[in-house]
């Protein structure tokens, strides 16, 4: 049997004789079952106490980058600053560069910046554009690796994305609406903050095939490239409801839905059912006032804390693992809020 440890420690981490932890590693037999399963936990200890040296004293700055709106951003580092004791005993030290629009070139300039100062790691949420796709790979170059967070780059050199499934988020999205609309005539307003966010694309294109296949009669009605700021989505609703005087839904896959209740409300315009993303403080307080049906969430802690790790595996200092699998979609109504929702 392979392993790393010697015989001597892997015999007092088990409180057992040199010579039975050797006829249970090389198969000899004389050995009870019971005892063999010692061996083979005291093993596993070693392995995971290994892990534990290896983290010990080592720091690792990481840079979060972000284009989004600032109630997105600051959910953001609360999860993170909220996980980093738990990744002791490494240090985690963050830096933080938020925007919440711009064109791609300032995002690269900031990658850029980056992979000449040097890092641990990038977190990053960025529009999927050639451009920025080139500067992941310079990062890659330099030795730093960068996880996407939320919305993906696939063709770029990251070293792993951390997030929901956002097809299956959409289709549940579809389902919700489909559901609480029941029988009541309406159409759809789907909208999006940008369509080179590749997380939105992905809910958008969810959402359009299971309503496509469940309630085809009902005719989906997008607007984008608000940027999921209040101040420009409000106009785009507006004239969405004048265009449409069928719009009795909206699924908000990019935010700004305190505008868009107030485009409703100015509009005189009834919204039976409203599906959003994300528990920032926005949403938060929304859904408790019961202005929103339900919001459709993940745990951005748990994010964070797998984008950490992956960063620490890129440079050795955790153990390989399997495929980072996709976030839970939580469906939070105002009635199951998480205790610690604030807004």
């Amino acid at each position: 049997m392979s392993h790393p440890f010697p015989i001597r420690e892997i015999a007092r981490q088990a409180g057992l004789s040199e010579a039975t932890v050797d006829r249970v590693l090389n198969g000899r037999g004389g050995v009870r079952e019971s005892t063999a399963r010692e061996v083979h936990r005291a093993m596993a200890d070693l392995d995971r106490q290994r892990t534990q040296v290896r983290l010990v004293g080592r720091t690792f700055m990481v840079d979060i980058v972000m284009q989004s709106p600032e109630r997105f951003s600051t959910a953001v580092r609360a999860a993170l600053e909220a996980e980093l004791p738990a990744l002791h005993p490494a240090v985690v030290r963050s830096r933080y560069h938020f925007r919440e629009t711009g064109p791609a070139g300032e995002l690269v300039a900031v990658l850029d910046r980056i992979a000449r100062r040097g890092s641990q790691g990038v977190i990053l949420k960025a529009p999927d554009v050639p451009a920025v796709t080139a500067a992941v790979g310079r990062l890659a170059a330099a030795g730093i690796p960068v996880v996407t967070l939320v919305t993906d780059l696939p063709a770029s050199a990251r070293a792993g994305y951390v997030g929901s499934d956002n097809r299956a988020a959409g289709a549940t999205a579809a389902y919700l609406v489909g559901q609480w609309l029941g029988d009541r005539p309406g159409n759809v307003l789907t909208s999006l903050s940008s369509g080179f966010f590749r997380n939105e694309e992905e809910r958008e294109m969810g959402f359009r095939g299971a309503m496509r296949a469940r309630h085809p009669e009902r005719a989906l009605v997008e607007i984008a490239e608000g940027q999921g700021l209040d101040a420009t989505q409000y106009d785009l609703v507006r004239d969405a409801l004048e265009r449409d005087p069928d719009i009795r839904a909206v699924y908000s896959i990019g935010g700004g839905n305190i505008a868009t209740l107030r485009a409703f409300e100015d509009a005189r315009r009834d919204c039976a059912v409203f599906v959003a993303h994300d528990l920032d403080h926005d949403n938060t307080w929304l859904l408790r006032e019961h202005r929103l049906s339900a919001v459709l969430h993940h745990d951005l802690r748990h994010d964070l804390r797998e984008a950490c790790h992956l960063v620490m595996r890129a440079h050795g200092a955790l153990p390989p693992a399997g495929p980072t699998l996709p976030s839970a979609i939580q469906v939070v109504t105002p009635y199951n809020m998480p205790a610690t929702a604030t807004g």
